[in-house]
């Protein structure tokens, strides 16, 4: 975690009024120099003060495209840290971005290291190479040519500027849940190159095991044969395959990383199964239908009536039916918001879950620490300023613009 001061008692023992006051003040003097960014997960007592709300590559992309328009210098990033270093990587040079408070962290994002990543590829592909044949008179036996083939690296866009430029230098290519099928499909046709004749072509999926194994099973894939789970955690003890077996490499075509979304793994099969059975005898326009995100495991996603991005679970409710009703898979105060706004057309919402899955560490962006960085503004003085190293914006960027240039936009030209 990175060091930060702690909040005045001015802060701290401000009330909500208070704080919601002085922050609109702050805003009207900085004027078109500033601009906040409120994720979906974030509290409505710090939405409210947001410019623009959405997940956080849209939200990266906005803030790039209004710094650029009206020539601000700071952008707010209420969210957590992988969404504040995607933000300083798109946006214009010069641009200051900021994360109110920083232990604002992302678990999933924390579960994918650099160094774990360069050794996971490494360990892989030194097996493989082994098992074909490859390596001096060693395991191998050292006649052969070893493996033909190539890991092509996908990340997830939850996940660390350093892994992005891990991906990006490893041929590979960033994705988001609404992407992230027409980007595995990029990856195992040979992503930058052609496939050549006899060549074999796995992808390294992470963080988040689950999103990937969603998407391959919406590929056809057989996922309990050919999506292979790898656990740095296990590497690090010394399993070189990191718990996985040199069988189950050999015939994975997807290779998963050990991660997973602390808010989207508490939606179980159980609670998709109550609702089956609330639904039990009623006429079909009485049931609940349920519909969750892909960062929950399969046999959530399997159960579900529908899965999808972010964006995807807005537009559906947004669109549904008068008198329908919906149990939402996804973080407790996006949800929450979904409910008041549908209830208003007539459309029932409620949480999936029988407890509230909310994202605590997207919790410690509050008005208190938003004030702060405000303040600190005001009198002239960047604090909680993110920013990405050079060398790795440049090969991140790299990763993202694949993404981007799949979707037929672009990102902008590296600083």
């Amino acid at each position: 975690m990175l060091w930060q001061p702690s909040l005045s008692d001015a802060y701290v023992r401000a009330s909500a009024e208070e704080l919601a006051r002085g922050i609109r003040a702050r805003r009207e003097e900085l004027g078109r120099s500033l601009v906040i960014l409120g994720h979906h997960y974030q509290t409505d007592e710090v939405v409210q003060h947001a410019d623009f709300t959405g997940d956080s590559l849209k939200l990266s992309q906005l803030a790039a495209k209004e710094v650029a328009a009206r020539g601000a210098k700071y952008v707010v990033f209420c969210g957590v840290h992988f969404m504040a270093e995607t933000a300083d990587l798109l946006a214009p040079a010069g641009t200051s971005v900021i994360l109110p408070d920083l232990s604002a962290g992302c678990s999933m994002a924390d579960m994918a290291e650099y160094d774990d990543a360069v050794s996971a590829m490494a360990a892989r592909r030194g097996a493989l190479d082994e098992m074909h044949g490859g390596g001096e008179g060693g395991k191998g036996g050292g006649g052969g040519r070893g493996w033909h083939g190539r890991i092509i690296p996908v990340t997830y866009i939850n996940s660390s500027a350093a892994i992005k430029a891990f991906v990006g230098d490893a041929g590979g290519v960033v994705c988001t849940s609404s992407n992230a099928r027409s980007v595995l499909e990029w990856a195992m046709a040979g992503g930058e190159r052609a496939v050549e004749d006899g060549e074999e072509i796995k992808v390294l999926f992470l963080p988040d095991q689950h999103l990937g194994r969603n998407t391959a099973a919406s590929m056809g894939m057989d996922v309990s044969r050919q999506a292979a789970l790898y656990d740095p955690r296990r590497a690090r003890k010394g399993e070189e395959l990191g718990g996985m077996t040199a069988a189950a490499l050999r015939e994975a075509k997807v290779l998963l990383w050990a991660g997973h979304c602390s808010v989207h793994k508490l939606f179980r099969p159980e609670h998709c199964e109550a609702i089956a059975r609330e639904n039990e005898g009623l006429p079909a326009a009485e049931r609940t239908k349920i519909l969750v995100h892909p960062e929950c495991c399969k046999e959530v996603v399997d159960l579900a009536d529908l899965a999808g991005s972010t964006e995807y679970i807005i537009r559906t409710i947004d669109e549904a039916p008068v008198g329908s009703r919906w149990a939402v898979g996804t973080e407790f105060h996006l949800v929450n918001r979904l409910a008041a706004s549908a209830k208003a057309r007539g459309v029932s919402v409620r949480i999936l879950s029988d407890c509230q899955c909310l994202c605590t560490t997207m919790y410690r962006i509050d008005q208190p620490h938003l004030l702060w960085v405000l303040d600190n503004l005001a009198a002239g003085k960047v604090v909680n300023r993110i920013t990405v190293h050079e060398k790795a914006k440049r090969a991140a960027l790299v990763a993202l613009e694949r993404m981007l240039k799949l979707s037929g936009t672009r990102a902008p030209a590296v600083k």
